[in-house]
């Protein structure tokens, strides 16, 4: 059995897409993971599940989801270790920025060369990004709301499907996989 964090994109936020964590950590169960555990409203799932089981997780999720509530949920899955990396490989921390301004978007492939490539680095001033995998570190100085460093954005030209996280959750959802 191995640790996993499930990132879901848009629930409970402002209003939107109601779902209670109690109801997703029985999605969960049903979908064969165990030692579930959610982390705040905003859809962050720790459990634990064998390989072939958590490769399936993310459909088996989202279809849930759209079964029960009518709500197109993306659902993007991490490993323990993949988690570990992430946290250890932050260009804006190593550099010495006030983690409180730094973000992760979650990717659910890794892109082609070509659209990290079409990035703007420009696009929102003095926002920065760096891609690294299947991840694009952020540091947003004025906040995540004035950025135009947008989940639409990173999906459009990366031609994937991403999901921001601050660095505070990254660091408690590497907390709960250490467990």
């Amino acid at each position: 059995m191995t640790h996993y964090v499930a990132l879901l994109r848009g629930i409970n936020v402002g209003g939107k897409n109601a779902l209670p964590m109690k109801d997703l950590a029985a999605m969960f169960s049903a979908a064969g993971c165990e030692d579930v555990v959610t982390y705040i409203q905003s859809g962050n799932v720790v459990f634990t599940a064998r390989p072939a089981t958590a490769a399936k997780v993310p459909a088996a999720i989202a279809g849930a989801i759209l079964r029960s509530r009518k709500y197109r949920i993306p659902v993007v899955m991490r490993s323990a270790d993949e988690v570990r990396e992430v946290a250890a490989r932050n260009p804006f921390l190593a550099a010495g920025h006030e983690p409180d301004t730094l973000h992760v978007a979650f990717l659910a492939d890794k892109p082609k060369a070509t659209g990290v490539a079409s990035l703007d680095a420009g696009r929102s001033p003095p926002d920065e990004l760096v891609v690294r995998g299947r991840e694009v570190y952020l540091r947003l100085p004025n906040g995540v709301a004035p950025s135009k460093l947008t989940n639409a954005y990173f999906d459009s030209v990366l031609g994937t499907t991403s999901t921001m996280r601050n660095w505070r959750t990254v660091l408690k959802l590497l907390e709960l996989v250490d467990r």
